[in-house]
């Protein structure tokens, strides 16, 4: 499915190990514009990955904590993500205690 942004099953460690990796030599927001919106440019598709607005695949993450401060936040199995949404439907939501 184009835009995922969750469910890498057992790719999800390594995903994270990338992040660590990269914060070696970038920056929290250098990292996270590069899984969203230059990945979506590298695959011929800005504006309807990586960004919100109208159109655009709706993968939204709602993190507990900021990730520009703390990308660890954005590593492991998701224990820091209060929301998770994919293709605009809910997979995982602990704001409304459900």
């Amino acid at each position: 499915m184009r835009g995922s942004t969750v469910g890498f099953g057992q790719l999800q460690p390594d995903q994270s190990r990338e992040f660590a990796i990269r914060s070696k030599v970038l920056s929290p927001l250098e990292i996270i514009r590069s899984a969203t919106v230059v990945g979506a440019e590298l695959l011929g598709l800005p504006g309807e990955l990586g960004t919100v607005a109208p159109g655009a695949f709706a993968d939204l993450l709602i993190v507990d904590g900021d990730p520009l401060r703390d990308l660890s936040l954005l590593q492991g199995p998701g224990e820091h993500l209060s929301l998770i949404m994919k293709a605009g439907a809910l997979y995982k939501n602990r704001l409304t205690g459900s």
